[in-house]
């Protein structure tokens, strides 16, 4: 099921696909789902749900999996990915396309007032409280406390003394 708050902005070059077994992908008021962001029901049987005031970039992919679940003013940058999948592999009788999925980890959940760098992974089991920035390029796949800025080294200018 697909529920899009009207006041919600989608890019008509978003590719938001509606599940197939019946999971809810809401999307909250007044959020915005930048061009070339794709949401795929894929891995899982959970939902997504988007709170108010989210923006979501460009050429972020989002897969439904075990279920993501994203606050209020939130901001995830460009390329980002959100996996709350794991395929099986164990068998080595049977190709990995055809094992399955494990079990979920719990899913993601992002709350309040999180921002989230470009090029950022998050994994099954990824927990971002409230307040927390993670820096571009983080993979992230377990919890982070509120207000934590997680991820990267500060960045040094070229001839700075240290």
């Amino acid at each position: 099921m697909l529920k899009i708050d009207p006041t919600a902005q989608v890019s008509p070059l978003a590719d938001v696909e509606a599940s197939v077994r019946g999971t809810l992908i809401a999307i909250g008021a007044h959020s915005v789902i930048d061009s070339f962001v794709k949401i795929k029901p894929a891995g899982g049987n959970g939902n997504l749900v988007i709170g108010e005031h989210v923006v979501i970039n460009s050429g972020c992919v989002l897969y439904t999996g075990q279920g993501i679940r994203i606050g209020n003013h939130v901001a995830i940058a460009a390329n980002c990915t959100l996996a709350p999948v794991n395929h099986a592999y164990q068998d080595r009788s049977r190709l990995i396309r055809e094992q399955g999925f494990l079990p979920g980890r719990g899913g993601i959940v992002i709350e309040d007032d999180v921002w989230i760098g470009a090029n950022c992974v998050l994994l099954d089991g990824a927990v971002l409280r409230r307040g927390c920035v993670v820096g571009a390029g983080s993979l992230v796949r377990g919890e982070l406390a509120p207000y934590t800025v997680y991820g990267g080294q500060p960045l040094r200018v070229l001839g700075e003394r240290q």
